[in-house]
């Protein structure tokens, strides 16, 4: 799905793939919001899966230029060569993000896990509506700072949570 590329002009090409990079580098990645005109929700995700895909399998396999100019033939040559001088461009910055992100993930031990389940109900009228909520509660350090995450996830979410996790857990697969 890397052609959807092509609904953006060459020249804002740079941009977007230095976000992108960004992002697989533990920064701040692309906004939808900043794009949102040109790319559907699913365009969108399906178009940084397709870019954060490729620049983790030319930086991961160490791929010269042909090699990915042979995955991005679909491309036309402005677009192409902005990917191609993005990827190589910031090649040791990713390459450094993406081993650092694969040691923190396999050196990263599961330290307390705790279910609990609580029903909270305020009013009769709320009990009646028999909706099952999740309360989720995660203890997360970053950069040696500890903060708690308090989320609340419906059925729906809770089932979008999951599939983004296993889309995690995939992601991580693929870099051992």
């Amino acid at each position: 799905m890397i052609t959807l590329l092509d609904k953006l002009p060459p020249d804002q090409c740079p941009k977007l793939l230095h976000r992108v990079v960004d992002g697989l580098c533990w920064r701040s990645g692309p906004r939808r919001i900043d794009y949102g005109d040109r790319w559907s929700l699913t365009e969108w995700m399906e178009l940084m899966d397709s870019l954060s895909s490729l620049i983790r399998f030319a930086v991961g396999r160490g791929c010269s230029d042909q090699e990915v100019q042979q995955l991005l033939s679909d491309l036309d040559t402005a677009r192409a060569e902005a990917v191609l001088h993005c990827v190589y461009s910031r090649f040791d910055e990713l390459r450094h993000a993406l081993v650092d992100r694969t040691n923190a993930i396999s050196s990263t031990q599961l330290q307390d896990f705790n279910w609990q389940l609580k029903l909270a109900l305020s009013s009769d009228k709320l009990s009646a509506l028999n909706t099952p909520l999740l309360n989720l509660s995660l203890e997360l350090k970053e950069n040696g700072i500890q903060r708690s995450v308090n989320i609340e996830l419906n059925k729906e979410e809770l089932q979008t949570l999951i599939s983004a996790l296993e889309a995690a857990n995939k992601v991580v697969l693929q870099l051992k």
